[in-house]
């Protein structure tokens, strides 16, 4: 059983790499070493330093801070909202203007935070900082704090583009804009974005809830639960490494290959014994996930004016009022 913990205000605010694409062969016997190359992250923007994962040079603290808003309270696992390729119009609306594809889903009952318009907000902050337009306006969605974030895709086949977010629980309207552009111009792994790439993108956001210590790193369950450790290195520095909730499931990985893979991204270099397993400190967390591809926020956009009765489309840029 897990002991929950929250993310709050007084964690250091450090970031990290989220997810990958690449599925290298991993050994699921107890003395596999995992991938063999190491996380390179940058001070405060710790990430994998190949193409799988995240691993961090940096700890993020968490404190023990209470939270309103649920963090740590009921919540639902990754999932909801992925868009097909990149069609020109995303079909049917409902009565809350969303294709019927990118309807919020519920989790355990309870609506889910995270939403279409948050997914728009960044391709927003994205289109504007690309083409030099004014940062849009101010949101509508709700602005409480959580740990988040941003992933972007590129291409039919969704290869990772960047990936980048924080365990310190972040106002949403301020974290979404700052990881955007965090996730798509300084993610060490690729250069900076390009208006030539947006037609091609997806963007995904995670809100990160139901953090839990627990005692057992095998005590979590395979695309249910997001993974962060915290380990001793060989040099006795304490290191750090996250997977979100989708991606051992993606990557077809058992608990002990997704421990290893993170112990590589995270810059372990010895080999991976069981007894060294044993020793690392892991926290469990669900996320709630959005995904939108740039021709669904496109008309997505241009859906939200018609219905508010206007005759044609105002531009992207200038869409909150």
């Amino acid at each position: 059983m897990g002991r929950k913990r929250c993310v709050g205000a007084d964690c250091s605010k450090m970031a990290a790499g989220c997810c990958g694409v690449k599925k290298p062969k991993l050994s699921g016997s107890p003395g596999s070493g995992g991938p063999g190359s190491a996380g390179s992250g940058m001070p405060g923007t710790g990430h994998c330093g190949s193409d799988l994962g995240i691993g961090s040079s940096s700890a993020v603290q968490a404190g023990n801070v209470s939270r309103p808003n649920g963090l740590g309270g009921p919540g639902s696992s990754c999932g909801g909202g992925s868009v097909n390729s990149m069609s020109p119009t995303p079909g049917s609306y409902g009565a809350n203007g969303l294709s019927s594809n990118l309807s919020p889903g519920l989790g355990g009952g309870r609506r889910m935070v995270v939403s279409a318009e948050m997914c728009c907000f960044c391709f927003d902050v994205l289109y504007c900082h690309l083409y030099g337009y004014q940062p849009p306006r101010t949101p509508r969605f709700t602005n409480d704090p959580y740990p988040l974030f941003v992933t972007w895709k590129t291409g039919r086949d969704k290869r990772l583009r960047g990936c980048i977010g924080t365990f310190s629980a972040m106002n949403l309207h301020s974290g979404l804009r700052e990881y955007t552009l965090t996730s798509a111009l300084k993610d060490s792994r690729f250069p900076p974005m390009t208006r030539d790439e947006l037609p091609r993108l997806f963007c995904s956001v995670s809100l990160l809830t139901n953090f839990e210590d627990v005692g057992d790193y095998l005590d979590w369950e395979v695309g249910v639960h997001g993974i962060r450790i915290e380990f001793i290195s060989e040099k006795g520095s304490k290191r750090t490494a996250t997977y979100l909730p989708e991606v051992a499931k993606e990557q077809g990985w058992d608990h002990i290959q997704t421990i290893d893979s993170l112990l590589r991204k995270g810059g372990y270099k010895a080999t991976i014994t069981n007894d060294f397993r044993k020793t690392i400190k892991l926290t469990r967390y669900h996320s709630e996930k959005m995904t939108m591809s740039y021709a669904e926020y496109i008309a997505h956009r241009q859906h939200q004016h018609y219905q508010n009765g206007m005759g044609h489309p105002l531009p992207i840029y200038n869409h909150y009022s």
